[in-house]
């Protein structure tokens, strides 16, 4: 697990055998977890969390997704980038 973030009590995170999915944070705080697609932003589950911090969290992602994405380039590199997100 590579953390990309650590922002407002959010952890914001990769796992490192997740390349070959699109570009994508894990978020965690307390006992919520959550995971958003980086382009475009788009939450894709989410547990735990409220309605309020759901709507923190995509404004924090929205917010720094350049710094997000660019995280996940470091990590994992140009190639391991999936173009789609899956239906």
């Amino acid at each position: 697990m590579q953390t990309a973030l650590n922002f407002k009590g959010y952890k914001f995170f990769f796992f490192s055998n997740e390349n070959d999915e699109p570009l994508h944070i894990h978020v965690q705080k307390a006992e919520g977890s959550a995971k958003f697609w980086l382009n475009p932003v788009e939450e894709v589950y989410s547990y735990g969390f409220t309605i309020k911090q759901r709507k923190e969290i995509l404004k924090i992602i929205e917010d720094r997704s350049d710094l997000l994405i660019s995280k996940w380039h470091e990590h994992f590199g140009d190639d391991s980038i999936k173009p789609e997100i899956p239906l």
